[in-house]
């Protein structure tokens, strides 16, 4: 398909077949993910591919953990909640979701049963773990160039019939994923993308997050007026 039709029709997938994805497309999907560009060609990122019992081990011990109550372990500073607007559009794509869940607002037990998913990286069979160099820190350009690889990832994996979801919930617990993952210490653990073929069956897997109109976030200067 074109650009413009693909990042269109892309979007987040949080419902997956239980069907494996073979290796070979995996390379293939991360081979054009690389074209993406990098702060003077550093190149920082490391993709750490994970399947069967080693994923399997990780979603049990993220939500155990969580569950106990345990303190979140991100190895990236994160803020503890959006406000404003940010937060306005978190809500939104929440309603949508739930909305496409049928999941009502009283409803506690399938709401906690959806944060769950989030732990368990959304059941996916495969879950690709974004790391960098933890000699590049302070690192806010590597965390700009993981940005740009991670979207040339998703967007490659649609054209190959797989969904997948960005999803920091799914490394909440990082010595968890750094354990099973057999991930060395001189790596930062940054974000994670479940991926798999989507089941069309899961509601929410229709839902598309909402954009804001141009005329709220852009500015022109320079140029001339009408």
């Amino acid at each position: 398909m074109d650009f413009e039709t693909l990042v269109r029709e892309r979007r987040s997938i949080r419902g997956y077949k239980p069907d494996p994805v073979p290796k070979e497309v995996i390379q293939e999907i991360i081979e054009i993910a690389k074209g993406a560009p990098s702060s003077m060609n550093t190149q920082p990122w490391f993709f750490h591919v994970i399947t069967g019992e080693p994923l399997d081990r990780i979603r049990r011990g993220n939500t155990e953990r969580m569950l106990a109550g345990a303190e979140v372990q991100r190895e990236i500073p994160v803020r503890g909640g959006y406000e404003g607007i940010h937060r306005q559009r978190q809500i939104e794509v929440a309603v949508q979701l739930f909305e496409a869940m049928g999941i009502a607002r009283d409803d506690k037990d399938r709401r906690q049963d959806w944060v769950m998913r989030g732990f368990r990286q959304f059941d996916a069979p495969v879950s690709i773990v974004m790391t960098y160099d933890k000699s590049l820190e302070p690192a806010t350009i590597s965390h700009f160039d993981l940005g740009a690889v991670t979207y040339g990832l998703v967007l490659a994996a649609w054209t190959r019939g797989l969904g997948t979801v960005i999803n920091g919930q799914g490394i909440m617990q990082s010595a968890v994923v750094r354990e099973h993952a057999k991930i060395p210490d001189w790596q930062v653990i940054m974000t994670c993308i479940a991926m798999g073929y989507p089941n069309d069956e899961f509601s929410a897997n229709e839902v598309k997050s909402r954009r804001t109109p141009n005329d709220e976030i852009v500015t022109f200067t320079g140029f001339d007026e009408d």
